[in-house]
């Protein structure tokens, strides 16, 4: 017998069984258990199938004319029957993806106080600070063993959101479950309020956060002192990821805590990571070795600098030193190029701050600022990332300028969601003469290049931390080394599809995540071993312990506990 045709002993019965969204299974309960669980009169007369109840939910999704209307739709369909919502999910990752994350969960997230009407995850405020070890300690946590969690002051590309930032822990737990089959029941969304400055949510008479200016400074850092005490006394083997923090904050949480608990930044590496990997099969596309590239980096926060200290890793990993790879490397941030003697530089961006005797000879449109356009005329980059917020910043001047210089420039919009995306697939592409190998942080439809369509890469970061997830759960890792992610990047290269077209894919079709999530899991988990942050085992017993810990949405036999 199969683990899913293992009867699961269940004690609850009635309306409450068909109001508990792990074990509801609406009209696919059988006759039999309708009887022993008091549900006949319930629910209609006739046993339904999960696919029949998979054809109706997805005709209901198609009938919205609305892609928020469709995620509305969605997180009631998981709030009802988790089993059903994930094989919904499965079975159309490709439609789905979208709706339950980027880019509609920014819109979501903006109008999350206006649709919320079911608890999921935890809310833990300023207010209660004091019982958050009481609330943490209810039974019903007691299966935990992966935590999403975010402040909400920095929703993708939209700014703070307060408490409606609990869209991105919900959306990305329901990610995990999808694509590394992690089980829902041990994952836990959590939101840390600590206020909004958003003028616009402290109005909203229907926002339901608390309506107070953020709190900051040492009471902020005591709160979140607080709450992470709390998590690893209750779970001291937990996953935390850490999500759409401030900069300000999201770097120095990550290094404060990366030793305390298994915790890493998907802000950070997760983007690092999954634009590592597209960025390697451009190479093999445009015939420039990555250490023969050169970066122009624009958006100089954490997330952009992630990704720079991932590329500084990989080239030192092929050859350069750090400082020649760091050569190859220009970053500009929101008062231009990053040059010594600029206020407010981060420590986090000390590796690509050049010296003004680097740019001493350069043409500029001004003395006292090295804009973007500046920087790309002068350096002649081969790659132009953006992770800056700042929708059409890549400007038809200044990618005209790069394409001017290099055959195939590598041009990565990555910013999200849809409105804040630096510059469109189809304007690089006109502007390129269709050479441009683009790759954007959300979805976008295919461009069309000498009458064909041409698929756009999305650099999503299902492509990496679901299986990072999946390892370190597989594995037991007690902690996530920067090496991990670097070996996740080149697992995800490795699945490329082979570069037998001019306009070849960068990355694996999102109907194959699940595969994804198995395979980069597979390499997360031998780097594991090799960092010595997990126990051992023999690499024939890998494959074994990563499907134990994959959960699949079916139903399983019900019968009433002893």
């Amino acid at each position: 017998m199969s683990s899913d045709q293992i009867p699961l002993e269940v004690d609850i019965e009635g309306a409450v069984l068909l109001t508990n969204p792990l074990l509801n299974k609406g009209t696919a309960f059988t006759d039999e258990e309708r009887t022993a669980f008091s549900l006949h009169g319930l629910l209609p007369p006739r046993v339904g199938t999960l696919d029949a109840q998979v054809a109706r939910r997805l005709q209901a999704v198609r009938a919205f004319t609305r892609d928020l209307d469709r995620y509305v739709f969605l997180r009631g369909l998981q709030d009802a029957n988790e089993t059903l919502f994930y094989a919904l999910l499965t079975r159309h990752l490709t439609e789905m993806l979208p709706l339950i994350y980027t880019p509609t969960v920014g819109q979501a997230c903006e109008q999350f106080s206006h649709y919320w009407h079911f608890p999921r995850g935890l809310f833990l405020s300023w207010p209660h600070r004091d019982i958050i070890n009481q609330i943490l300690a209810h039974p019903r946590y007691d299966r935990i063993e992966t935590i999403v969690v975010s402040d909400g002051e920095r929703i993708l590309g939209l700014g703070d959101q307060g408490a409606g930032g609990m869209g991105i822990p919900i959306g990305k737990l329901s990610i995990y479950t999808a694509c590394a089959g992690l089980d829902p029941a041990t994952t836990l969304p959590i939101l840390l309020d600590t206020g909004t400055d958003n003028a616009e949510r402290i109005a909203d008479p229907l926002y339901m956060g608390w309506k107070h200016e953020r709190v900051r400074g040492a009471d902020y850092d005591a709160f979140i002192e607080t709450f992470i005490s709390a998590v690893t006394k209750r779970w001291p083997r937990v996953l935390l990821q850490w999500e759409d923090f401030a900069r300000v904050n999201a770097g120095p949480l990550l290094e404060r805590y990366r030793d305390r608990l298994c915790s890493f930044n998907d802000d950070i590496q997760g983007t690092a990571a999954v634009a590592a990997a597209t960025l390697l099969a451009g190479t093999k596309v445009s015939g420039i070795s990555l250490c023969d590239q050169r970066f122009v980096l624009f958006g100089a926060g954490t997330a952009g600098s992630g990704i720079g200290r991932m590329l500084l890793d990989l080239m030192v990993h092929e050859g350069l030193t750090r400082r020649e790879a760091q050569d190859r490397f220009f970053a500009v941030d929101r008062h231009g190029l990053l040059v010594e003697g600029m206020a407010d530089l981060q420590s986090f961006q000390a590796p690509f701050v050049k010296s003004r005797a680097a740019v001493a000879g350069w043409q500029l449109a001004r003395p006292d600022r090295i804009d973007l356009l500046d920087t790309v005329r002068n350096v002649r980059p081969t790659v132009l990332i953006g992770v800056s917020g700042q929708p059409g910043a890549f400007t038809e001047d200044i990618i005209r300028s790069m394409a001017d210089s290099v055959e195939r420039p590598l041009i990565f919009p990555l910013s999200n969601p849809l409105s804040r995306c630096e510059a469109t697939p189809a304007d690089l592409a006109r502007w390129t003469g269709g050479r441009a190998l683009i790759g954007t942080g959300s979805p976008f439809p295919p461009v069309v290049i000498d009458g064909q369509p041409v698929t756009v890469n999305q650099t999503n970061n299902a492509y990496i931390f679901p299986g990072v997830g999946l390892a370190v759960h597989a594995v037991g890792a007690r902690r996530i080394s920067d090496a991990m992610f670097v070996a996740a990047a080149r697992a995800l290269a490795a699945l490329a599809p082979k570069a037998t077209q001019a306009h070849p894919k960068l990355l694996p079709p999102v109907e194959g995540l699940r595969d994804v999530a198995v395979a980069v899991a597979r390499a997360v988990a031998l780097q594991a071993r090799a960092d010595g942050l997990c126990a051992g085992f023999e690499d024939e017993e890998l494959d074994r312990l990563i499907a134990a810990k994959r959960w699949e949405p079916v139903y399983r036999p019900y019968r009433r506990s002893r």
